[in-house]
């Protein structure tokens, strides 16, 4: 059970693709109660066993830009040409009518956003990895892409690398147990705090119809 002074706060986990966000995310929802995930939407297409609604909300371009347009995104990037992400306002208010603190498992730049949209009751961390040379080897290793995708994805790795101090705390995934224990330690501390989260209800929202 999370601590009243939990509720409605934004714990932001980002990196560059390979630096192992995901891994220490997931952790950390099965280690907290009332530790809520942050539903991305995007344009991709699914890949074998995720599930719209757990893993993302899978869209087409024209739903995704109509979404846009109705001013139903806290904040969109097109990460990878063609394959938009994005976090709706209906994701962030379904959880904290709920009593929830959210999550978040996000690229980059939208990171930045996020942190930028809500500076108070949010903590934003960097995954680093423990070197370049590593992360870029991780990602060959994955063997998720094609050629031409993977030189996008490390070019693009390279380049986030550059915004680690733009962050609250920069934790590196060099050793995973000794990456979880800190991430546990940095969660436990910030839920703890005595910083305000955002409210349950907010009279200034008014989901879409289907949100």
């Amino acid at each position: 059970m999370l601590p009243e002074q939990a509720h409605g706060k934004l714990l932001i986990f980002t990196a560059p693709s390979g630096a192992g966000k995901t891994t220490i995310v997931r952790h950390l929802l099965q280690s907290f109660d009332g530790l809520a995930f942050s539903v991305s939407a995007t344009t991709r297409p699914a890949r074998p066993g995720e599930v719209h609604g757990r893993d993302y909300y899978f869209l087409s371009k024209e739903e995704f830009m109509g979404r846009v347009a109705a001013g139903d995104f806290v904040e969109y990037e097109e990460v990878y040409p063609g394959r938009l992400y994005g976090t709706l306002h209906s994701e962030l208010h379904r959880n904290w009518a709920r009593g929830n603190a959210v999550v978040f498992d996000i690229e980059v730049k939208g990171a930045t956003n996020i942190k930028a949209h809500y500076p108070e009751g949010s903590l934003a961390v960097f995954v680093a990895p423990p070197s370049r040379e590593i992360l870029f080897q991780r990602l060959r290793d994955r063997s998720t892409e094609d050629a031409d995708s993977l030189r996008v994805r490390i070019a693009r790795a390279g380049e986030e690398l550059g915004y680690r101090d733009r962050f609250d705390r920069v934790l590196v995934n060099d050793d995973l147990p000794t990456a979880l224990a800190e991430a546990e330690r940095i969660t436990r501390e910030f839920l703890a705090s005595q910083s305000v989260g955002h409210p349950r209800s907010d009279p200034g929202y008014h989901p879409p119809a289907g949100a």
